[in-house]
């Protein structure tokens, strides 16, 4: 309500200036000042002012502006030097204005950095910008795709359409640590808290820009924009006017592997956009575009409970990655003293063989995940937008955005987001000196829903866990038997194999298989009913912000000052398939913060200093303050930086609020209500003391051996649940040399966090457990009842023993370090070469117990060669990537990462009596399959041909 009255204020102050102001006409032409040609789209803005126009298909323009000379116009086009004009006479009929065409070598216009427009050679921080051309000209099948290659990228793939992007460590496939804003809209889902890559931002047709910050940015961002911060700019529709049309037809899947594809399986992406402005004075833009393909399958078969192998040929409690239905497992040694076993037992003629039981952790048969997940990733967005002149130095706005589909995400489990939609809607009034804005994003899951869990749930369908173990047991009692082993005697390894194998074919006989009529009504019905009773997600959560943003340069000339406030509600709406939030239990979360900033440059303007303060309050946290100060010494084209900033990350709504049975564990918040809810510390052992437990077991000691019961370590509290923050210190280089056809860019940072933000485990006994008694002894026979239970994890919702929730490290920091070289070079006839390097490494050890997900490669390098112009109307690029090897621990799975080597590559012509640009190229051209995160689908090539339509192109 509040921005709704903002907005009509300010529309109604403003709108007099435009009846009294006195006029200025300017009409002219625009050329290339090497060809003569008249060029098309070329952006013509008043300084100081958002009205503007651009040249027409003859390369003219007309513009009127509500002022009396003296003003300055600006003409910008990308590939060509910007140019200024002073117009001093209220009309003038023929401007003739020459701009000259060059490759640019920093001189960018930012905003990011400093949330005011500024040289990229000067920013105070590290910033990597995409233009137009250089997201034309991406070898990679799309835009978004291509950010990889910028310097200090990371990028983390869950499915083909959705990439994760990240920078200086801790990453992970929902990077609650980085921002993405479109057109300054938080891209983050509500429910998840963390951007959703391009599933409902701009096709490439509608991106001006994109700009890319590494490292803390909470001091002018707010929370979580912690490890970095990514902008991606759409086109004004002012600016960019017409249409133009993309499709591209490209194919994947080549030479697939076992559980996978046989043939190559064809993809689909198209898009369209169509803009227009009437009278300089309102403005419109529709921007339609589709993909399809098949997606990337997960085809690892890592056992993630090795530990429980034994001495056996092959695990027979082995839960693999990519199968679901395995993470079920039960200690059959306890089945020795179930009433239901041991009568079974008698009447086959087995009673001897009940103390033959071992303990032997055994997990039921799974399914693979192809059978389970919907590989058909889809992607259907629409964006959107009305824009109005309120007056010349006013613009309002209203956006949206509109994404939908199906692809899969990788976070404690595989998800399978089939047939989900997330919009956005926006109001911005904007001036050269101000924003307000106000901006909504609904999600809704559609048909989303837990992979894992289907797995379970169809196992559990056709038969329940109780029967399934119990008759193993029986199966695996009778095969020792038919082995002749001695009633009462464990027998040879061998034998107990044997046994195992007979044991489950028994305990199998009549399972549902994928395929079958059984199989797909047991899935189907598993995936039409919400969690807990099936798989599927209901969730419809929404997230609220308000925000603003003043400029004092009008008002101040002896300094830069801006301030801005933002206010943020989340509206978690996942019915109890998420969160807490059953009905009659609404939980809102509400954010607002504030910053001011202010710069000066000294020193015959060589020394620009800048610093910022921003406060920042949760409701269910204190509030807190980030500060940074940086200066930037500018000699020549020679510029050196230093800055010290700071960051937080507020925890996730599902750090606060999650409540979901994940099979393995139950997911917990960090907030105080859910640990005393379940009681989690109530007989709970530390995770990696159970797993050092189990191991013990599984290399041969009894369960309540105290050589075994000596491992576990008992846990009564964890720390509360509070912000995270960061201490960034950085120092850069970044110079033109060479005649400036040399770019170099170096930065080193020191990161210090403090009240690290993690997770750990617990597991709980039904009693209490005596690590290191005596068998013998009466803390022994407790043992004996309460122990045993400790080695598996109890998966019925409302009866799990194992408790995953969040928590901080407040014992110590952690510390991590890094740096990044860039270099670019213009060779001759337009060649451009460039490349750049990157090293991050974790320098404190997080302790046993915690998550150690830096999940970084510690060396990484990217290559490119091309040239727009190579002949004609022909170009090229090549980009080729490579990383190393490294360890990644997530919820989901733990493991390592093999290195990478990559090549991307296009060719492109451009036919000018089309308007278009054909372009033929492939990501991974190579096809070295490669995985980006352990337990996330394996990567292959992608060959493609497109071509793009544009009325405006020169």
């Amino acid at each position: 309500m509040w921005l709704s009255v903002f907005l009509l204020v300010a529309i109604v102050s403003l709108a007099p200036f435009t009846v009294l102001a006195q006029q200025t006409n300017i009409a002219g032409t625009v050329t290339d000042a090497d060809t003569g040609e008249t060029l098309i789209g070329v952006n013509i803005v008043v300084r100081g002012k958002v009205i503007g126009t651009i040249t027409d298909n003859n390369g003219r323009f007309s513009l009127r502006v509500n002022q009396e000379p003296p003003l300055t116009l600006i003409f910008s086009m990308v590939g060509f030097a910007s140019q200024e004009v002073a117009i001093t006479e209220s009309n003038v009929s023929n401007l003739r204005i020459s701009l000259q065409e060059q490759t640019m070598l920093g001189q960018e216009v930012v905003v990011s950095a400093s949330r005011v427009e500024e040289s990229i050679l000067q920013s105070p921080v590290t910033i990597e910008k995409m233009d137009i051309l250089a997201i034309r000209e991406t070898p990679a099948d799309n835009y978004y795709k291509g950010i990889a290659n910028l310097k200090g990228v990371d990028v983390t793939t869950s499915s083909i359409n959705f990439q994760i992007i990240n920078a200086r460590g801790f990453n992970s496939t929902g990077n609650t640590r980085f921002v993405q804003l479109t057109d300054g809209m938080d891209t983050q889902a509500p429910a998840l808290n963390f951007p959703i890559g391009n599933l409902n931002g701009p096709s490439e047709l509608d991106v001006e820009s994109v700009e890319f910050i590494p490292g803390a940015s909470s001091a002018l961002y707010g929370p979580n924009a912690f490890n970095g911060i990514l902008l991606v700019n759409s086109k004004n529709p002012f600016e960019y006017q017409g249409l133009s049309a993309f499709y591209q037809q490209g194919v994947n899947h080549i030479n697939g592997r076992p559980g996978e594809p046989q043939s190559p399986q064809p993809m689909y992406q198209g898009s369209i956009r169509y803009a227009h402005a009437f009278n300089n004075k309102f403005a419109f833009k529709v921007n339609g575009s589709f993909m399809r393909a098949e997606d990337w399958y997960g085809t690892d078969r890592t056992d993630l409970n090795r530990a429980a192998q034994g001495d056996l040929p092959f695990n027979p409690g082995a839960n693999a990655v990519h199968v679901f239905g395995d993470e079920v497992s039960n200690n059959i040694g306890l089945l020795r003293n179930v009433a239901g076993v041991q009568q079974a037992a008698q009447g086959m003629g087995l009673g001897g063989y009940l103390s033959s039981i071992p303990d032997q952790v055994v997990s039921r048969t799974g399914y693979e995940e192809r059978h389970l997940v919907d590989y058909g990733a889809e992607n259907y967005k629409l964006n959107a937008a009305l824009h109005y002149r309120v007056t010349d130095r006013a613009e309002l706005s209203y956006t949206f955005n509109y994404g939908a589909g199906t692809s899969v995400y990788t976070g404690a489990q595989r998800y399978s987001l089939s047939n989900f939609e997330i919009s956005q809607h926006k109001l911005e009034l904007k001036g050269d000196n101000f924003f307000v804005r106000g901006y909504t994003t609904i999600e809704n899951s559609g048909d989303s829903y837990i992979a894992d869990l289907t797995g379970v749930a169809i196992n559990d369908r056709w038969r329940n866990n109780s029967d399934w173990f119990g008759q193993y047991t029986l199966g695996y009692m009778g095969a020792l038997q038919q082995q002749q082993v001695a009633p009462g005697s464990m027998g040879t390894p061998q034998q107990q194999a044997n046994a195992h194998e007979f044991a489950r074919g028994i305990a199998d006989q009549g399972r549902f298989l994928p395929g079958t009529p059984e199989f797909e009504a047991a899935k189907a019905d598993v995936q039409g009913n919400v969690i807990p009773q099936g798989s599927l997600f209901n969730d419809q959560s929404r997230m609220y912000m308000a925000e603003g943003q003043y400029d004092f340069k009008n008002e101040i000339d002896f300094m830069d000052l801006q301030v801005g406030a933002s206010y943020r509600v989340y509206d978690l709406r996942s019915n109890g398939t998420i969160f807490a939030d059953v009905e009659g239990n609404d939980i809102t979360i509400e954010e607002y913060g504030a910053f001011a900033q202010a710069s000066k440059r000294v020193l015959d303007d060589r020394l620009k200093l800048t610093g910022s303060i921003r406060y920042d309050k949760n409701e269910n946290f204190d509030g807190q303050f980030s500060p940074r100060i940086s200066g930037v010494w500018t000699q020549g084209n020679s510029n050196v930086r230093l800055s010290y900033q700071t960051g937080f990350r507020m925890p996730t709504t599902q750090a606060q609020h999650i409540d979901l049975n994940v099979v393995s564990a139950r997911l917990i918040g960090g907030l105080p209500f859910y640990r005393d809810k379940y009681n989690v510390f109530e007989n709970a052992y530390t995770i990696e003391s159970v797993n050092n437990y189990a191991a013990a077991v599984g290399a041969g000691a009894s369960p309540i051996s105290p050589e075994a019961t000596g491992q576990l370590v008992q846990i009564e509290s964890l720390p509360d649940l509070r912000p995270e923050q960061v201490q960034s210190f950085e120092i850069g280089y970044k110079s033109l040399l060479a005649s400036n056809r040399l770019m170099v860019d170096f930065a080193y940072y020191y990161n210090i966090y403090n009240d690290f933000i993690t997770q750990t485990s617990v597991r709980r006994a039904p009693g209490q457990v005596f690590p290191g008694a005596l068998p013998n002894t009466d803390e022994g026979a407790i043992n004996a009842v309460n122990a045993p239970t400790l080695l598996t994890p109890i998966t019925i919702p409302g009866q799990e023993n194992t408790f995953q929730t969040y928590t901080n490290i407040v014992d110590r920091e952690v510390r991590a370090h890094g740096a990044a070289l860039g270099l670019t070079y213009n060779l001759p006839s337009n060649y451009t070469l460039s490349g750049n390097y990157n090293f991050n490494r974790l320098i404190t050890d997080l302790g046993a117990g915690f998550l150690n997900d830096f999940n970084t490669p510690e060396h990484k390098t990217n290559i490119s060669f091309g040239n727009r112009k190579v002949y004609n109307n022909l170009g090229f690029n090549v980009t080729y990537r490579y990383q190393t090897g490294f360890r990644w621990e997530s919820t989901f799975a733990q493991g390592d990462v093999p290195e990478i080597h990559n090549f991307d590559a296009q060719l492109s012509y451009k036919v000018p009596n089309l308007k278009s640009i054909v372009k033929l190229g492939g990501s991974n051209i190579f096809n070295n399959r490669y995985i980006q995160n352990f337990g996330g689908p394996t990567i292959g090539a992608i060959y493609y041909v497109s071509i793009t339509f544009d009325e405006l192109l020169n």
